[in-house]
């Protein structure tokens, strides 16, 4: 059959598809229903008033906010517009605010909250970001049940003049991305940093979630209480809507068999697009058609044929084919031309990415071109499946990471950044060209990048069991799974030892600046790998500190560089600190006490240690294997390297000797345990060869010999 004729059936088979489509029951609105309010079209499936929407989720009312001024609210927000080819809308947000008052020196919290999560809306994660202004403040968004932490930011100044015009990059302000799906919001502020040094110039913090493209900081933001307002504190937000009914989401595939005959997309000229934010679909006209495909005849044909008259008696079956085989002609010509822009795109950023000075540096560094390899786009791909979402393997708060397989068979992690907008390229080459240096057993090796695409790609190893926070919060059937006082220890000291590394052995520092138990990764023998280096920071050896942005994780962050916003390598024994913790504990660094009140794993720590036996304390499972001395001893290391001033803390090499110390003696106490059962159980024999029983010396050509723990074991359950 020919190419034609193949077209010519497809096309034939698409008519007849429309022709049989039946008119779904969905109610439509009458002429009665008002489309527009203060200017602001309110199409369908969006309405106002009964019967004039698809949903209740849709419903919208016209308000009089002043004396003859009306305004569109979709419940208690005020809609700015609604897009039916985008499946957007937006909104206007209220601004939580958390205020310092002089006179009780005390914060008056304003806290607000946004629930979508029986609606047909998203929060979008592509056009919102969730922005934080004030200085010495910690906010963060929480979940509905506060048992969990969608995003976060840290925003510190110490005065005015730390502050610069359209900068949100941690000093006065702070922006990060929240995930795809959300649809529960609530704005917590962490009360533990003391505003009474900067109330003066700076008496309130305000966090929202808003259009990215809406915000531009300005210096004036700190001082200010304007935000304070009910009617100016109010800023853009955009939701993503889909045709969704709570948790009876049907797909577009679904949608379209119409068994319920609930398909929105009425007009003859449409078809439907799965939402790409959380479940649902949405309607489009077809290609050359425009309009409002939520209503019957709603999509108008845009082609010429609607200026002039056209042939009587409509399209021929040839003229049809023929249109139909032009097409594919178009959509051939249509990718190759895409492949070469595509290609000529890929150079330009392999040399906005310093890729030929990159290579420069790995053809001369011996060490690094060993190991080091500049991958191509096509590479990376193909052992990705294109990026497939089923090979994400993980996401964190630099971006997301794929599993892949090279034609050589080996396994990799590839990392694809989330940050799109003015990356310092020389610093990132700079940290490739380090990374590409270090080798340590319990370092993740870096295998190489890409930099044929906006955000440069990095290729580490694949590490396969998981990260340590995994294996601390593990459940089966409501049970933590078993892990012994030997693997916690193992683990504490191998990851003390890569830091000890990262500080002092590398030829430059390498401050790791996000150390956590989700950076810790597990291989297959369980051996500890540190991972995720994207907020690093290299220093010279002889240079003692650097001063940066604030960034970390909550529960890890050291308080001193939040306070000053100088990094130095006692930033990274801090949250080692919390880690170990975590080993003794089994619980997470941030937790809530009996009163609902968040607390950091430390202070929670330390406080019961004051005030309840230590066994009440620790993890039980530890008990069973550890001396009270050893438990206390890394209890004590822990509480060293989470000193608030800095020059108490050990260093990494310090924390690494003791561990190593503590676990050496662990290993002798497990040996004094084994000889001490022996001992026993060779006094039992002992006692039964007294009695008549089968004695444990056996004689040979070579004389009497003991036998082994194992062999004695073996003897002692056989039946008499």
């Amino acid at each position: 059959m020919s190419m034609e004729a193949r077209f010519l059936l497809l096309g034939l088979g698409f008519l007849l598809l429309l022709a049989a489509q039946h008119a779904p029951a969905v109610a439509i609105p009458g002429p009665e229903c008002q489309t527009k309010c203060g200017g602001v079209d309110i199409p369908y499936p969006f309405g106002i008033g009964d019967n004039c929407s698809l949903s209740t989720g849709f419903n919208t009312s016209c308000q009089e906010v002043q004396p003859g001024v009306y305004r569109p609210f979709l419940g208690k927000y005020e809609l700015l517009n609604i897009s039916l080819v985008n499946g957007t809308l937006r909104e206007l947000n209220h601004i939580s605010t958390y205020c310092y008052n002089p006179s009780s020196r005390l914060m008056k919290p304003d806290i607000r909250s946004h629930d979508a999560r029986l609606s047909p809306y998203r929060f979008s994660d592509v056009h919102n970001k969730f922005t934080v202004i004030g200085c010495n403040t910690l906010t963060y968004i929480k979940d509905r049940d506060s048992t969990a932490y969608q995003s976060g930011c840290v925003s510190t100044c110490q005065n005015l003049t730390d502050l610069t015009n359209g900068s949100c990059s941690g000093m006065g302000c702070c922006q990060t991305a929240i995930p795809k799906g959300m649809h529960y919001y609530e704005v917590g502020f962490d009360s533990g940093f003391n505003t009474s040094q900067i109330w003066n110039f700076s008496r309130c913090s305000y966090a929202v979630l808003m259009e990215a493209e809406s915000f531009n900081f300005s210096t004036t933001y700190i001082s200010t209480t304007k935000f304070n307002d009910t009617h100016t504190g109010r800023v853009p937000l955009v939701m993503d809507w889909a045709i969704r009914n709570g948790t009876m989401s049907l797909s577009c595939e679904e949608a379209k068999l119409n068994k319920t005959g609930t398909y929105a997309c009425l007009s003859s000229n449409s078809g439907c697009v799965n939402s790409r934010n959380g479940p649902g679909y949405l309607c489009n006209c077809t290609k050359g058609y425009e309009g409002n495909p939520y209503l019957p005849d709603g999509c108008h044909d845009t082609d010429e044929c609607k200026k002039s008259p056209c042939p009587s008696g409509g399209v021929t079956l040839s003229s049809a084919g023929g249109i139909l085989f032009l097409a594919a002609i178009v959509a051939v010509l249509t990718r190759r031309w895409q492949r070469i822009v595509q290609k000529r795109l890929r150079k330009i950023y392999f040399r906005k990415n310093k890729g030929i000075l990159l290579e420069q540096l790995i053809s001369l560094d011996h060490n690094a071109s060993d190991g080091t390899k500049i991958f191509s786009l096509n590479e990376l791909e193909k052992a990705t499946n294109n990026f497939d979402q089923t090979r994400v393997v993980g996401r964190g708060g630099h971006g997301t990471v794929y599993k892949g397989i090279l034609t050589d068979q080996r396994v990799v992690a590839i990392k694809r950044s989330k940050v799109k907008e003015s990356i310092e390229i020389e610093q990132f080459i700079n940290e490739v060209a380090i990374l590409s240096q270090i080798n340590h057993r319990n370092v993740v090796k870096l295998h190489g990048c890409c930099l044929e695409t906006e955000v440069p790609l990095l290729v580490y190893e694949f590490i396969s069991n998981g990260t340590l926070y995994d294996l601390l919060q593990c459940e089966q059937n409501g049970i933590l799974l078993p892990l012994s006082w030997e693997e916690r220890l193992r683990i504490a000291v191998e990851v003390a030892g890569a830091l000890a590394y990262l500080h002092s052995a590398a030829s430059m520092a390498i401050l790791h600046r996000d150390i956590k138990c989700m950076n810790i990764l597990l291989n297959d023998s369980y051996t500890a790998k540190v991972s995720d280096f994207g907020a690093s920071k290299s220093i010279p050896i002889d240079q003692t500190h650097l001063v940066t942005a604030v960034q970390g994780t909550f529960g890890y962050l050291d308080p001193e560089y939040y306070h000053t916003g100088q990094l130095n390598e006692k930033s990274d024994v801090y949250s080692f600190g919390v880690i170990l913790l975590e080993l003794l504990t089994r619980k997470k660094p941030i937790i809530e006490n009996g009163n609902g009140e968040r607390q950091n794993l430390s202070s929670f720590f330390f406080e019961e240690l004051g005030k309840r036996p230590l066994d009440e304390v620790v993890d039980r499972e530890i008990l069973e294997e550890a001396s009270e001395e050893a438990i206390m001893s890394m209890a004590r290391l822990a509480e060293e390297c989470l000193s608030l001033t800095r020059e108490e803390r050990p260093t990494m090499k310090d924390v690494e000797l003791r561990l190593q110390m503590l676990r050496a003696r662990q290993g002798v106490a497990s040996r004094k345990r084994r000889d001490d059962e022996v001992t026993r159980r060779r006094k039992a024999v002992g006692a039964n060869m007294i009695n008549g029983a089968i004695p444990v010396a056996a004689a040979s050509n070579h004389g009497s010999r003991w036998y082994s723990l194992e062999q004695e074991f073996v003897l002692s359950c056989v039946p008499r």
